[in-house]
């Protein structure tokens, strides 16, 4: 059986690892942000919130297309699962920020190994 690497797995799995900065970071950015809010800095924590949001959105995303595409070609789909997982909980409340950072790590473990599964295992 040969071997099959797809490339929006690489790429999901290096963003998880960048969400994972931004999740673990999040409350202190968003917190500097809301700082500069009440020191007069206007739309700091519309924009800032916006770029962690977005990456995360963008993240979301990806793993759905990755999902599909790595189901499709036989690669285990434990990656993207938790990729979706990760990002909706971060998206729905950043309080869920620990969790999320925790299946963002590990999303990006299985999302990387690319592992070729049989139609069994799927």
């Amino acid at each position: 059986m040969e071997k099959t690497k797809l490339p929006i797995n690489l790429y999901a799995g290096i963003l998880d690892i960048i969400n994972a900065v931004l999740v673990a970071l999040s409350w202190l950015i968003l917190g500097t942000a809301f700082l500069g809010e009440l020191a007069g800095v206007s739309g700091s924590v519309s924009i800032t919130s916006l770029l962690v949001y977005g990456v995360i959105a963008t993240g979301l995303a990806l793993h759905i297309v990755g999902l599909i595409q790595s189901r499709k070609a036989g690669i285990s789909i434990v990656g993207h699962i938790l990729g979706v997982i990760a990002a909706g909980l971060f998206l729905l409340t950043m309080f869920l920020a620990l969790p999320s950072f925790i299946l963002f790590i590990l999303s990006a473990v299985f999302t990387l190994i690319q592992k070729n599964v049989t139609k069994k295992e799927q």
